[in-house]
């Protein structure tokens, strides 16, 4: 289970940032999509990984799992801090946690679990993690997917990707997906100025030649995706209302 209520530790490595909100961060309203955060939070643990050793080319890290809890949204924010740390362990897998900070009172709580590759690209077990370890508190993570598959009769619409949504992997970036969802919820009834709860379960690759359908359930309080290649769901994303 995720926990994007984990507090910053004091003991054990912690990185941040700032980072500046720039105008293709912004909707219409000047809200920051889900997909500008997700950048972010991914540049800001290049970053960190780079800094310590455990970034490529000996090591490369794929999401497998993430929570965004949108406590306050980033509405009128220009400035945002972002600090990042390691949230658990398990063999090939580390939970990355995130908490960022607004300049005008927004808040965003991340957590988060990615799978360790060595620079073959296969699954590695992890090795002397002392760096990062500390901060975890001993708490483990688990790479069990939990997002229900979207039925097998929900209706299609084609996905159409482009060039600039590949990386350097050769995959359609994690950030891209959340496009995807920010597009659907403007036709959803959920308001997107409210605090909300958006989790991501990436499954396998999406690659730039996959003929990619979504397929969208929504009602009030709940927008589900299911990103489908043929019969295989290549991922699964769910938005919610925060309560409380």
């Amino acid at each position: 289970m995720l926990d994007p209520s984990l507090p910053i530790p004091t003991s054990g490595r912690t990185f941040a940032l700032h980072r500046r909100v720039r105008l293709a961060d912004m909707d219409e309203r000047g809200r920051v999509r889900l997909d500008a955060v997700a950048r972010f939070l991914q540049d800001v643990a290049i970053d960190d990984v780079q800094e310590t050793g455990w970034g490529v080319p000996d090591h490369l890290w794929f999401v497998r799992r993430i929570r965004v809890e949108v406590r306050s949204p980033l509405l009128d924010d220009r400035e945002v801090r972002l600090v990042t740390w390691c949230s658990g362990l398990a063999a090939i897998a580390a939970g990355r946690r995130w908490s960022v900070e607004g300049d005008r009172g927004g808040r965003v709580e991340v957590d988060s679990v990615w799978i360790h590759l060595g620079p073959d690209q296969r699954p590695a077990r992890i090795e002397s993690f002392g760096i990062y370890a500390e901060a975890t508190g001993g708490r483990s993570v688990s790479t069990r997917l939990e997002l229900p598959l979207p039925a097998a009769d929900s209706p299609r619409t084609p996905w159409p990707l482009r060039a600039t949504d590949v990386d350097l992997h050769g995959h359609v970036n994690n950030a891209v997906y959340w496009q995807a969802v920010e597009d659907v919820l403007r036709s959803s009834p959920i308001d997107v100025r409210r605090p909300l709860a958006a989790e991501l379960d990436y499954r396998d690759p999406i690659d730039l030649s996959d003929p990619v359908e979504l397929a969208v359930v929504a009602d009030g309080m709940h927008v589900s995706l299911g990103f489908s290649v043929g019969d295989a769901v290549r991922a699964v994303a769910r938005v919610s209302v925060l309560e409380g």
